[in-house]
């Protein structure tokens, strides 16, 4: 039997740079159990062997050609590829706790230990974490917001509808169970929204922390991938539910950028941390919502991805 304690699968999003200063982090970290780091990786990362060579303790898994539904290059194509990355990394992730990060999301020294004690310590199948900022430029910030408000410190540990596939660990058992969900292509929603309906419970807690560290966005770039996304979104949303509620949620999708917006600014004023730079990233904020919304709408619209 392995004695790997978690496995970590961590899914390569923005590339080269990213992934070496996660795997550093990973390397970096205190009292952790034993890990199994897995960085699965296909033809369309051309540098990806030879880095490997140069991680002889991480498992870099070598996928070949992917195909993807949309256009390799479309921000919808990406997504689908960094899915089907994730679930050949959970096929063959050997630990009791199997965690998933991304490259651009370096964990805090004491996130591997975080995991292992929070798991040992609860019945918990599914124990998400939270996510920082770790670029202070307006842009990353209104992306992060966009993202990750309800995972922004402080909160409280608990029971909670969503955690987030950036920062989460499940226990092997659990995932396993669901394993025709995300064997050919992971998404957290239908992963975690199937455990909840088998009467597993989603649980976040502030003690698992990573970092987002996008060095090289543009406006244009998150404007084209937050459309997709919430396209995706609606896409995923609308294969579960009714004809009537996705009828409810089309007609109300041109009021969701500010329903959002609101949601953002009541939870800026309740943590009381961020209200300074979440004022000066409002204006891209309330843009990125916009471009999410117009996706939201198109996916219930037409039902596709």
């Amino acid at each position: 039997m392995s004695d790997v304690r978690i496995s970590v699968i961590v899914t390569i999003v923005d590339g080269e740079s990213a992934l070496k200063t996660c795997l550093r982090a990973l390397a970096e970290q205190v009292h952790a159990p034993p890990l199994e780091v897995i960085v699965p990786f296909d033809a369309s990362l051309g540098w990806a062997d030879a880095l490997a060579a140069a991680y002889p303790g991480v498992r870099f898994l070598p996928l070949g050609a992917v195909s993807t539904e949309k256009a390799l290059e479309s921000p919808a194509g990406q997504h689908e590829l960094f899915d089907r990355r994730r679930a050949a990394g959970l096929a063959v992730a050997s630990g009791a706790i199997i965690a998933i990060i991304e490259d651009r999301g370096v964990p805090d020294t004491d996130w591997a230990a975080a995991v292992d004690r929070l798991h040992r310590e609860h019945d918990y199948a599914v124990i998400g974490g939270a996510v920082e900022c770790g670029i202070d430029r307006n842009l990353n910030w209104a992306v992060y917001f966009c993202d990750f408000s309800r995972y922004q410190l402080p909160y409280p540990a608990g029971p909670r509808p969503y955690v987030t596939d950036v920062n989460i660990a499940y226990k092997r058992e659990a995932l396993m169970a669901v394993r025709d969900l995300w064997e050919g292509r992971y998404h957290e929603t239908t992963v975690n929204w199937a455990l909840t309906k088998s009467g597993q419970t989603l649980f976040l807690s502030p003690e698992m922390i990573v970092r987002q560290v996008r060095e090289h966005m543009t406006l244009g770039r998150v404007l084209h991938e937050r459309f997709d996304w919430g396209r995706l979104f609606a896409y995923t949303r609308a294969r579960e539910c009714t004809t009537l509620q996705r009828t409810g949620y089309t007609l109300s999708s041109p009021a969701l950028p500010l329903l959002l917006f609101a949601r953002h600014v009541r939870t800026q004023l309740h943590k009381r941390v961020r209200l300074g730079r979440f004022m000066l990233a409002s204006p891209l904020v309330l843009l990125l919502l916009v471009s999410w919304a117009l996706g939201e709408t198109l996916g219930y619209l037409t039902g596709r991805p």
